[in-house]
């Protein structure tokens, strides 16, 4: 099964849910199923299989979990599925191949009364009048900013339906962000604004943000020295007690007071892959929270994929990239402005720069993973002779160092 996790920001840019995309097949590798086999398993819903695998806790400790369901798994038994999940932490989302007829309305009323939330997307505006017994259930409505006159969308569901969340979605910039955020009225947005950089009237780089630079100059050199490193790392307050908590959770005794000693405990390769990860962390302190999850999981998927796709010899390269990913965000910069201010080896500033070499069909095949873009990431997967069970593994155990390193844990 193919999984990834997609945000949904408040008007202060703070994650309020996440929706769970899942494939269980690849038709691609298997086209008996695209025809009636399809409907075998079709009773399993796959987000809440998603959750149960993972635990509801890693994706998050305390936001809604949007779980798309059909026409088919709206039937099951959901209480069986949902385990020990908490019902008011699911949110059902259902579109128009759900039709406005009684069994479903029957069934959408009994998840109600459940206690799971419900949710609708993917409605025409021509279908808006015919939906009114769906919509009086639902507690949110996703509205496509580029398939629909939000505005005037927005104004009809505020008069109709005044108890409904509106999400905007499928936002792809800052600007859009903005104007619709001024405009008000919606609880929720979508969409891959969040990561992409304000260029516009760009600024000097903050102070602190040059010295965080200068450090990860400092370990993405050749043969850097680790004095000089941790010398660099006690001049933040921040990083020195980040750092000591690390080494101090490795060892045996909690004897380890100085910078340097502390340094000398990881060695070298650990060191640099530390002070990438923290560095990056503390460089966007000033941006939305799920920048510094998209980076972290960015660099640890890019690792993790490293052997399916032949290149376990530069999972290190992969990590820094899938890291560095988001620095033209994090810099509010083009991203060959961002490279060219850090030590980055080539192989890096053309995958992230030019979309080339060697490391970027990586890269490549995480973005479209992240977008639950299934039908080319079957295609990637048939070239590339990907296993879905070892990309699934490489996520969720991105996830899983995720929430370890935010927890203190790694």
């Amino acid at each position: 099964m193919l999984m990834t996790l997609i945000p949904l920001f408040d008007e202060e840019m703070k994650v309020k849910a996440y929706s769970v995309f899942a494939q269980k097949n690849n038709y691609l590798l298997n086209p008996m199923m695209m025809g009636t086999a399809r409907f075998d398993g079709a009773t399993s819903i796959q987000g809440l299989e998603v959750i149960q695998a993972m635990g509801i806790e890693t994706i998050s400790d305390d936001v809604d979990i949007f779980v798309p369901i059909s026409n088919i798994n709206v039937f099951t038994d959901v209480d069986s599925q949902c385990g020990d999940i908490p019902h008011n932490r699911i949110v059902f989302l259902i579109d128009n191949t759900i039709p406005p007829i009684d069994m479903y309305i029957s069934r959408l009323e009994d998840l109600k009364k459940r206690g799971f939330g419900l949710a609708i997307r993917k409605l025409a505006v021509s279908e808006f009048e015919s939906y009114k017994a769906v919509l009086q259930l639902m507690d949110y409505v996703f509205l496509n900013n580029k398939k629909v006159a939000i505005d005037k969308a927005k104004i009809y569901f505020s008069k109709l339906y005044p108890h409904i969340k509106l999400c905007a979605g499928n936002i792809e910039t800052a600007e859009i962000f903005e104007q619709l955020k001024k405009g008000g009225g919606y609880q929720f947005y979508e969409g891959v604004f969040y990561r992409t950089p304000l260029t516009k009237g760009e600024k000097e780089v903050a102070p602190l943000k040059v010295n965080y630079i200068k450090l990860l100059n400092i370990v993405n050199s050749e043969n850097f020295e680790l004095s000089e490193a941790a010398d660099t790392i006690g001049r933040d307050t921040a990083l020195t007690i980040s750092l000591l908590r690390m080494v101090n959770n490795m060892t045996v005794n909690s004897g380890i007071t100085t910078i340097r000693h502390a340094a000398a405990m990881l060695g070298q390769r650990e060191l640099k892959k530390w002070i990438n990860t923290a560095v990056v962390n503390a460089l966007c302190a000033d941006k939305a929270n799920e920048v510094t999850r998209l980076s972290l999981l960015r660099a640890k998927f890019a690792e993790n994929l490293a052997p399916a796709f032949e290149m376990a010899a530069l999972k290190d390269e992969l990590f820094l990239m899938g890291l560095f990913s988001v620095l033209d965000v994090i810099l509010d910069r083009s991203m060959e402005e961002a490279l060219n201010m850090m030590t980055v080896v080539d192989d890096i500033k053309k995958a992230l720069v030019d979309r080339t070499g060697k490391l970027v069909k990586v890269y490549d095949f995480m973005i479209q993973y992240e977008e639950a873009n299934w039908p080319e990431i079957s295609r990637q997967m048939i070239i590339e002779n990907l296993d879905d069970g070892v990309i699934t593994g490489a996520y969720m155990d991105a996830l899983e160092w995720y929430k370890n390193v935010m927890t203190g844990k790694n």
